[in-house]
């Protein structure tokens, strides 16, 4: 099974541009809708992919309004990844630490509220 996860934002354009400048983001793919609004866009980091687009004023079909999300992604060197992000203006919620189970990670804020976690924990897939 793949997983991915999937955000709105009420400003989309801006986020992709800042996802990608303080993250590490690149994006794979973009489609405006009609309106200019982006209406899917998805974006890399290393093997993992996000979705995004613009937000519903009314939260769409879904009721589900920007700025809610909590994503988790592994990186290899999370001090160069704390940098890049801190540099950035990303607002830092935790600091980078050195986990008891083994992670080196932190938390940021992105403009528009939504919560990102970067580190070097990987989840291993366990049988059912």
């Amino acid at each position: 099974m793949d997983i991915y996860p999937v955000l709105q934002y009420r400003d989309a354009h801006a986020a992709i541009d800042w996802l990608e400048r303080a993250f590490g983001f690149e994006r794979t793919a973009v489609h405006e809708g009609p309106d200019g609004a982006i209406a899917h866009a998805e974006l890399r980091h290393g093997e993992g992919t996000i979705m995004l687009g613009t937000a519903s004023p009314d939260g769409g079909r879904f009721g589900h309004h920007a700025g809610q999300e909590w994503t988790y992604v592994v990186v290899e060197d999370a001090d160069a990844h704390f940098e890049r992000a801190s540099a950035a203006g990303a607002e830092i919620v935790l600091e980078l630490t050195d986990q008891d189970y083994g992670s080196r990670d932190y938390s940021a804020r992105d403009p528009e509220g939504n919560f990102w976690s970067f580190g070097t924990y990987r989840p291993e897939a366990s049988p059912a």
